[in-house]
């Protein structure tokens, strides 16, 4: 390491060039009792950021992921229940978010298992290692690990498996998991591979019985019972399992139809190509994660060409940054920073991406878009699982600003993908290194 300390004569020259600069008072006075981003707000920009669309796709009330970190399943369940309650004229509707969660920890855990015996031979500190014992199971996914879940699992109404309190807040929950998962990989570490299969299965009912007394037991079947607008209720006479629940509601047909289409920047990733994750996953032997990389004004197209045929759009985006959620803003004109702290803090999206100053950590479902007089975006529509009591009845509104720098994922169906692009998807996917950016969202 370099040998450059702060020297007595640099403090000196700080601190003076500071206090001769009589702004600094005021700023450091003001934000000595207010928030900084009261400070910075830039009120005149939500002029671009009305609720107004010309485009949009009418849903039902927001879901609400409370303490857990499981958006991308409330995004991809939000996308089906809308299928589902087309199909049977229903007003509200919710598939159980509970049940999903139970059997992608479950699967997490054994994928986890897997991993770590592939890697038990390597030393401790090795970086491969060392990624997965980081944080061996998160509640983040990929569109494509929900598709391995309703291929294996099905899915059903939220009314037959509600969620508990570990299920709402799964922060304890995540830790006593992973403190497990490592006592595994400590115990398998330098073992035979006979041996490791041994403590795999009793691993794998220590997980079972863990996720049950947390979550609850998942149904095998259950009686469907619904009531459609100005109509009496309906009872289905007969039981059914979540896997012949979504057959007969389209649902595994649908979730086949789509694919992940990315925009990530970045000089190892070249546009029209497809990508995938090394240890990213959840079922052994499912979908493997694919990425379809485009260019952005690509992925608006699709995207847009996606809600005229009145289909929603689940996405994935870093919303860690110039976001107002009282008023159910995202901006990156919103906060003026640089006038109160003297720095700029744009970069570029793949410098972002490179310098991990920007990743994917939330999905959504983008619900509408604002076109001007030349079909080009001014502003978003994005539907929310943070409940109804934030932004505006839990829907937000995001420039196109902001999408340009900060949105990295749509799922689109595969049918409006041109000739190259479909013609990218028949041939293996780039296998990117375990801690690359892609793979943030399903940390």
């Amino acid at each position: 390491m370099k040998n450059y300390a702060i020297s007595q004569e640099e403090l000196t020259s700080l601190r003076k060039n500071y206090l001769s600069d009589k702004t600094n008072d005021v700023k450091r006075h003001a934000l000595s009792k207010t928030d900084i981003n009261d400070l910075v707000y830039v009120s005149e920009q939500t002029d671009h950021t009305k609720d107004y669309f010309n485009v949009e796709v009418k849903t039902m009330n927001v879901c609400n992921q409370k303490q857990s970190g499981r958006c991308w399943i409330f995004a991809s369940l939000n996308l089906l229940r809308e299928h589902i309650a087309k199909q049977l004229n229903l007003e509200q509707f919710e598939l159980s978010q509970n049940y999903m969660s139970f059997y992608d920890k479950l699967e997490k855990c054994n994928y986890v298992m897997n991993v770590l015996i592939d890697l038990k031979d390597k030393d401790i500190g090795d970086r491969e290692l060392d990624f997965i014992l980081n944080t061996p199971v998160g509640d983040g996914g990929q569109w494509d690990m929900f598709v391995s879940l309703v291929r294996k699992y099905g899915v059903m109404p939220k009314e037959n498996f509600f969620e508990t309190a570990q299920s709402n807040k799964t922060l304890i929950s995540d830790k006593l998991i992973n403190a497990t998962l490592r006592q595994f990989a400590c115990e398998t570490h330098k073992k035979s591979e006979k041996e490791c299969l041994k403590l795999r299965e009793t691993y794998l009912a220590k997980f079972y019985t863990m996720l049950c007394n947390l979550f609850g037991v998942p149904p095998q079947k259950f009686v469907f019972t619904y009531k459609p607008k100005d109509g009496e209720v309906v009872v289905c006479e007969n039981a059914i399992t979540p896997v012949e629940f979504a057959k007969q509601y389209g649902v595994m047909d649908l979730v086949d139809e789509y694919q992940s289409v990315v925009n990530a920047p970045t000089k190892d990733k070249p546009f029209n190509k497809t990508y995938t994750v090394k240890y990213l996953g959840n079922v052994i032997n499912g979908k493997t994660v694919t990425h379809l990389n485009v260019e952005m004004e690509r992925l608006k197209q699709l995207i847009i060409k996606s809600l005229k045929e009145g289909e929603l759009v689940w996405f994935g985006s870093d919303v860690s940054h110039y976001g107002e959620r009282t008023e159910g803003i995202w901006d990156d004109k919103l906060f003026d920073y640089k006038s109160l702290l003297g720095v700029d803090f744009a970069m570029n999206k793949d410098d972002a991406l490179n310098f991990r100053e920007s990743v994917m950590n939330h999905a959504m479902v983008i619900t509408g878009v604002m076109l001007d007089e030349d079909e080009k975006p001014i502003r978003w529509k994005i539907e929310n699982s943070w409940g109804d009591d934030k932004g505006r009845k839990g829907f937000y509104v995001m420039s196109d600003s902001f999408f340009d720098l900060y949105v990295y994922q749509a799922v689109i169906k595969k049918v409006y993908l041109n000739q190259t692009e479909a013609e990218s998807l028949l041939k293996k996917p780039v296998e990117l290194l375990p801690w690359d950016p892609l793979g943030t969202l399903a940390k």
